[in-house]
């Protein structure tokens, strides 16, 4: 006798594997609105959908069409003719801009020479007309080079300046903390000046007692010339005594401080010759003779400080 199978269970459905993303099933099943379906609908019963049957409309496709297609054909012939006389005009416009930067490329090389006319005009005058104090009022003024034993100060930016650390020194202007700023160099050089220099350059700049140091963004100006990193000073004096002059005062234990609370990299170390190149240009403000007969001992500080 035939035994018939057991029946087995089929329970609760499984579910489906999609069931926590019924939202996102539900616009895949139905991507048509059901407004727009009805619509569809209702134009089709009504006979309204489809190509246009009546003649007019037929008319008033075909004219749209041709309209269309006529005004991109007018764009694309006019952007084709259009297109040399634009890259021409393009081309004259790059080559006024270079005869243009060359003008004033040339004028600026005839600014330079003009001022370095000037300059050894007037350094020649406080030599030919200073008396006997004429080379010591030159060297004062940083109207001739200089050349003697003096110190030499490296100070520059710490090596990741590019982090703003909310600091006392943090400003609208400088917000790296461990940038050098105009007024740390200015404080450097009236230290340097405070301990006895005798004369005093900044990358090759020299300073003179009109020379300012000033900001203008992130560069620092020396008489409106940029500086860029690390910041070069040689001052004139006894190399020695100037350098332990400096590190004992106010500026020299500033400098001291921005070395241990910014990382800003400081060096400095006693010369036993360096030479100061002369000012790139002097503005005489007012000048009066002076009574002969003062003149030995000044000769004598000009020896020294040379």
């Amino acid at each position: 006798m035939s035994q018939q199978p057991p029946e087995r269970s089929t329970g609760s459905p499984r579910p489906r594997l999609d069931a926590s993303m019924s939202l996102l099933t539900n616009v895949m099943d139905h991507s048509l609105d059901a407004g727009y379906a009805e619509a569809a609908a209702r134009r089709e019963a009504e006979g309204r959908a489809g190509a246009p049957r009546s003649l007019r409309a037929k008319l008033a496709l075909a004219g749209t069409l041709v309209l269309a297609a006529v005004i991109v054909t007018l764009g694309a012939a006019e952007a084709r003719v259009s297109a040399p006389v634009v890259a021409k005009e393009r081309e004259e416009l790059i080559d006024r801009i270079g005869d243009e930067t060359d003008a004033a490329d040339s004028l600026e090389s005839q600014v330079e020479k003009l001022r370095a006319d000037v300059g050894e005009r007037q350094r020649k005058a406080l030599q030919e007309h200073g008396g006997d104090q004429g080379q010591l009022v030159a060297l004062l003024s940083g109207a001739t080079a200089v050349r003697g034993p003096g110190v030499k100060l490296v100070v520059d930016d710490a090596e990741d300046s590019s982090a703003g650390g909310g600091g006392p020194r943090e400003s609208s202007g400088f917000s790296d903390t461990g940038r050098v700023r105009d007024r740390d160099m200015q404080r450097v050089v009236n230290g340097l000046w405070e301990s006895g220099a005798e004369a005093i350059a900044i990358n090759g700049q020299r300073l003179t007692a009109l020379s300012a140091i000033r900001a203008a963004g992130d560069a620092i100006l020396v008489d409106n010339r940029p500086l860029v990193p690390p910041y070069t000073v040689l001052a004139v004096g006894d190399g020695k005594k100037l350098a332990a002059a400096f590190r004992d005062s106010a500026d020299g234990m500033y400098l001291d401080a921005l070395r241990e609370n910014f990382d800003i990299r400081t060096s400095l170390s006693d010369q036993s010759s360096v030479r100061l190149p002369a000012a790139p240009s002097l503005t005489v403000r007012s000048a009066e003779p002076k009574a002969a007969g003062a003149g030995s001992g000044a000769a004598e500080t000009e020896k020294d400080a040379s």
